[in-house]
């Protein structure tokens, strides 16, 4: 047995010039600070590949909520007293990602309108439209027959309204909120993580550093964040005299917040874990709460409505002394019992934008793994000097076609322009930049509604399309002045285009009808109603879920 053991021991070792190479060690390589690929050390202070492997997993960002992803079904699976054929069942797979606990109340809005006119003074005739682009539509609450005016002098602002959802909100401002909300959120882990000094988020809007942080401009070329200042706000990571910056191999910067897809939305509000049994769910949700009423049917709270949403003709909210949901208008969030995953008011009080371009048909057929409809492919504008190419001092806007003018680029931003044939060349997963009409109003579809016409406008490429929607216009004449057009054509018969978004829930002015999660509307995307908010959500990176099997898949339990 000695000989034997002597004889294990040498074919793992090769003594050769007093040098001894072992082959055998099993720990070789093991370590998280050591390549599997090459044996080379990671994070040596020699040098080399430095890499974060310390990093367990992507923390939970302000406001939100994990959601683990899975297999549902999509569509109205309930009451489909329109008949309207919109929302055909279809089983989708979504990834885990992270949703916003509440509604965006009005004093989160305040906060971001508040930071725009610090850091960009409307009275400066360059900033001006950033500020009002941003302003929500206060005159959503008028009614020729109704007497609304204090909503509309107060609801924004005053602070009995503060932890009530924002409205008057359209798409396009949303989603600018939520660009805001992933800069000044990275803003502040830099901070914490000792990349930026402590409080350099404030100096900004103080007035003390000029220029703002942009988590892509940081990325990209860091050392144009802050108007070419950023080294003066170094934190504890500084390396004696080096700037040192956060890369996402660092694990530091959080995937950016946007509106939830539909196919999210609708997947978080029906909570369907609550109805799990082994890998098939009971039965079919109407609400996101458990069973078929708006009431409640526990032994506490008997008979109270579940939601804030119209109950009757003239009904919004009972009779006086009394109030079936606690809420004539919209009510404070959290008023309500939240779902099975711990998320407020996804059924009622508001209705939600959510991201995806409206069609009628989800196509299935190309797509049941995180479906969305309204993929824009852009890339990163590149200089003459072959860098990136960050908006220093220059401001994009844009005009909607109700006149109104939002920035699409701020200073300090990327510059972003379509992808091309660099991108797209040979490829069998996309083609094109803009995706928003695929197989549904692009020319690939060859479904257009005047296929038949003899009539074409060779000056406009676009004239011929699948859906005869309204043709708005709004130019500015040699003095600059907005001249509008709109469409006066009686024969239009859709509202349907590549700029009209899903929103979804019901909301205190509807009834219980459109509660159900799988109910959609849609509504162009520049407007804004008194019963229309919005939440944000954020993509999950990494495992899908937060809590480890006891059993390692491919293992078997002892």
């Amino acid at each position: 047995m000695k000989k034997q053991f002597i004889k294990v021991v040498l074919s793992c070792a090769v003594i050769a010039g007093g040098f001894t190479v072992t082959s055998c060690n099993k720990s070789s390589g093991s370590s998280k600070n050591v390549s599997r690929a090459t044996g080379w050390k990671i994070n040596a202070k020699e040098g080399g590949f430095q890499f974060n492997t310390d990093f367990k997993e992507q923390e939970t960002a302000p406001g939100l909520v994990f959601v683990e992803g899975g297999t549902f079904t999509k569509g109205k699976v309930q009451d489909d007293v329109m008949h309207d054929w919109n929302n055909t069942p279809t089983a989708q797979h979504v990834q885990s990602f992270y949703m916003d606990e509440t509604e965006v109340t009005n004093v989160m809005y305040l906060e971001y309108l508040d930071y725009l006119k610090s850091v960009y003074p409307p009275e400066n005739p360059k900033y001006t439209n950033i500020y009002t682009g941003a302003l929500p539509d206060t005159l959503v609450w008028r009614n020729r027959l109704g007497f609304n005016e204090t909503m509309t002098n107060n609801y924004l602002r005053h602070p009995a309204y503060a932890e009530y959802p924002v409205v008057g909100v359209n798409w396009v401002q949303a989603t600018q909120f939520a660009e805001w909300r992933t800069d000044r959120v990275n803003e502040a882990m830099l901070e914490k993580e000792g990349y930026l000094a402590k409080d350099a988020k404030y100096q900004a809007v103080s007035g003390e550093v000029q220029g703002t942080f942009s988590t892509e401009a940081y990325l990209n070329r860091p050392e144009s964040v802050y108007n070419g200042q950023i080294d003066s706000l170094q934190g504890k990571q500084k390396k004696d005299s080096t700037a040192t910056y956060a890369k996402r191999s660092s694990g530091v910067i959080m995937p950016e917040y946007r509106l939830p897809t539909e196919t999210e939305w609708e997947y978080a509000a029906q909570a369907n874990q609550g109805t799990r049994e082994y890998n098939n769910y009971r039965g079919r949700k109407k609400y996101p709460w458990e069973g078929d009423y708006t009431r409640n049917g526990n032994r506490v709270g008997r008979g109270d409505q579940l939601a804030n949403f119209k109950q009757g003709k003239g009904d919004y909210g009972g009779i006086a002394g009394w109030s079936d949901d606690g809420a004539d208008i919209t009510a404070q969030v959290k008023s309500y019992k939240p779902n099975d995953l711990g998320l407020y008011d996804m059924a009622g009080n508001v209705a939600e934008w959510v991201s995806d371009v409206y069609r009628p048909i989800v196509d299935d057929e190309i797509s049941d793994f995180n479906y969305y409809r309204g993929n824009i492919y852009m890339k990163s504008a590149i200089g003459e000097d072959g860098k990136v190419n960050v908006l220093r001092d220059s401001i994009v806007y844009d005009t909607l076609p109700n006149g109104k003018i939002v920035a699409v680029n701020l200073p300090g931003e990327i510059k972003m322009v379509p992808v091309d044939e660099q991108e797209t060349y040979l490829r069998t997963n996309f083609d094109s930049s803009d995706n928003r009409g695929y197989r549904d109003g692009d020319a690939g579809s060859s479904r257009f509604f005047d296929r038949f016409s003899d009539e074409e406008d060779e000056n406009d490429p676009n004239a011929r399309k699948m859906y005869d929607s309204p043709r708005h216009k709004v130019e500015r004449d040699s003095a600059g002045s907005l001249i509008r057009q709109y469409d006066k054509s009686n024969h239009r018969t859709s509202l349907i285009n590549d700029e009209v978004r899903v929103f979804k829930g019901g909301s205190w002015r509807d009834r219980a009808y459109w509660l159900d999660p799988a109910q959609r509307r849609y509504l162009p995307q520049y407007m804004a109603t008194d019963y229309i908010g919005f939440r944000c959500a954020m993509s999950r990176v990494g495992s899908k879920s937060k809590t480890k099997n006891k059993t390692p898949r491919g293992k078997k339990a002892r």
